[in-house]
């Protein structure tokens, strides 16, 4: 079975009011056997548009992926982040 994966395109307006979202996802992503493949760290964009922080993060399945972004803990938790940060969220099913 493919591998599902979220990745996140994220631009911080409040880097400390975003930890929280981040310390509480540590917790969270595991629940779906997901873990962080990338999440920050230096990047350089060779073509086209994007912002600077890239977070990928892997799940066993695409269902897995939709079923951890859909867990009511973390539609509340992403509430933190859409108050401090702006971005795009994907979930992408692996080949």
């Amino acid at each position: 079975m493919p591998k599902g994966y979220i990745i996140g395109n994220i631009s911080l307006k409040n880097a400390e009011a975003y930890k929280p979202y981040s310390l509480r996802n540590d917790e969270l992503v595991p629940r779906y056997g997901g873990r962080f493949l990338a999440r920050g760290g230096p990047s350089e964009i060779l073509e086209g548009e994007s912002r600077p922080r890239h977070v990928i993060i892997e799940f066993p399945s695409y269902a897995d992926a939709l079923a951890f972004y859909n867990d009511p803990d973390y539609q509340e938790n992403m509430k933190i982040r859409q108050a401090n940060a702006e971005g795009s969220i994907i979930v992408v099913e692996g080949v």
